[in-house]
């Protein structure tokens, strides 16, 4: 009896109350960038209000280049929780510059962190496990720097040579403006002549009919 009842009991079956659905895509904003770099690393930022550092977080800094744009940035997301802490475009402006008493970390400043919304100003520092990977991170950080100031003067060449096109264009439609006022102003002094030379011209003769009249 006892077998047959741990039978039964082995062949009970619980419908889910809850089928789990296919998982969602999510979007990082991230999907048409490809990874140059990346590195585990720590990231604090410097309060201004305490004056002093404050750890943002612990995970892989990364250096995204557009696949279309080529426009290289810094991203950095926390461990686990995935939050951005760093996020913003490495621009020429920036400076590497080694921290106290330590070769294995970083501080620079941004001008617009688009870690939280809306960007913010910040100076930020950045320690490696040691020296050779903070090395490797500079390396890399100042190739970025390099494409984007070559992308920005390739962007400025392209607009500084639209904007000559632009008013190459501007002074052809004004020589052609200017011809087209001289050919009207010929005209008008072509037809005043004729109007002169009209008003010029001696009366016909009357007729013999006209006479007798």
């Amino acid at each position: 009896m006892s077998d047959r009842l741990q039978e039964e009991e082995a062949d009970v079956h619980f419908e889910p109350v809850i089928r789990l659905t296919e998982q969602a895509e999510i979007k990082t904003n991230e999907e048409d960038e490809e990874v140059v770099f990346k590195m585990r690393a720590k990231l604090f930022r410097f309060d201004t209000a305490s004056a002093e550092w404050k750890e943002r977080g612990t995970g892989d800094v990364r250096l995204l280049a557009h696949k279309e744009t080529n426009k290289v940035r810094l991203v950095m997301r926390r461990d686990k929780t995935l939050k951005v802490c760093a996020n913003h475009v490495v621009s020429l402006d920036m400076r590497l510059q080694p921290n106290i008493g330590s070769d294995r970390s970083w501080v620079w400043k941004v001008a617009a962190d688009y870690s939280e919304s809306p960007p913010t100003p910040e100076t930020l520092a950045i320690r490696f496990a040691n020296s050779d990977n903070a090395a490797l991170f500079k390396t890399a950080f100042e190739d970025a720097q390099a494409k984007n100031a070559a992308l920005k003067g390739a962007v400025s060449a392209a607009s500084e040579e639209k904007h000559v096109e632009v008013e190459a264009q501007k002074e052809s439609e004004k020589e052609t403006e200017k011809e087209a006022e001289k050919e009207a102003e010929k005209e008008a002094e072509k037809e005043a002549e004729k109007e002169e030379t009209k008003e010029e011209a001696p009366a016909e003769p009357a007729t013999d009919a006209e006479k007798k009249d």
